[in-house]
């Protein structure tokens, strides 16, 4: 993996995207999955990372995010042994243009009994048994959708007819010379929800994320994540996507997007 061109390389204090990070809405714009794990990733370079699973993140898109030199910054607000706070920025040409605040809680072995334990089976059909797909299926032969991530879709998927429901996975680095920790791997695929359960045409509609927010119970394993996804429109302009995200052994958390609609 790590012979791959990066989607993001380090310069100095800053991260240089490459073409793997461009977004399907505008060529000069990333799509949100690749600045989110990269925010995920300054999020757990801050002490005590080991010892603490971040339970929760929540991003808000503030501007698109340019392919532009970003410049991270993160800190611990609400410092704890059980429970943080945790907030992190990305900023380009002075402007602060994706902010999260993340909650990190201890990392426990409690013993459980088996009714408390999650009946959520894990997806009938395995990534090798799904077909891979391309997203959307014309545009710049580069993107975070189409040479950053790979994507596998289930049996009976209908491209734009509502829920969306397949297996995704980092196609590259996100960082060069670094192997995708789970959160980066689970917080790039939460952000396909809108696209992947899309009811609208891209080139007659926005329906652009302004945030994004994931809950994680635990911490998923392997490099596949398994989105299943539904969007909710209405007539004001507002949408809503939810997600249930899985790995190969079952769910692990939920992820859930507010959509702004409008005809291009």
């Amino acid at each position: 993996m790590s012979a791959l061109e990066p989607i993001f390389a380090r310069r100095g204090g800053a991260y240089d995207p490459s073409g793997h990070a461009r977004g399907p809405w505008d060529p000069g714009a990333q799509h949100g999955g690749a600045p989110a794990a990269l925010l995920a990733r300054e999020i757990e370079r801050l002490d005590p990372g080991p010892a603490m699973i971040v339970a929760r993140i929540t991003y808000e898109f503030l501007a698109p995010v340019p392919l532009a030199p970003l410049v991270p910054a993160a800190r611990v607000v609400r410092p704890g042994r059980r429970f943080q706070l945790v907030e992190a920025e990305l900023g380009c040409g002075g402007e602060t243009v994706l902010r999260a605040r993340a909650v990190r809680l201890r990392r426990g072995n409690v013993d459980l009994p088996a009714h408390a334990l999650p009946a959520v089976p894990a997806p009938e059909t395995p990534p090798e048994a799904c077909r891979p797909t391309q997203y959307p299926p014309d545009g710049p032969a580069d993107g975070f959708h189409r040479t950053g991530m790979e994507l596998r879709f289930a049996p009976g998927f209908d491209w734009g007819k509502g829920p969306g429901r397949g297996w995704f996975r980092l196609a590259r680095p996100l960082v060069d010379g670094e192997e995708p920790s789970a959160l980066q791997r689970l917080v790039a695929t939460a952000d396909f929800g809108n696209g992947a359960s899309r009811l609208l045409e891209f080139d007659e509609y926005l329906f652009v994320n302004t945030d994004l927010t994931v809950h994680a119970f635990r911490e998923p394993l392997g490099e596949w994540i398994f989105l299943d996804a539904e969007s909710l429109l209405d007539t004001t302009g507002v949408g809503l996507a939810t997600s249930t995200l899985f790995d190969e052994g079952g769910v692990v958390g939920i992820a859930a997007q507010s959509l702004l609609v409008e005809r291009r």
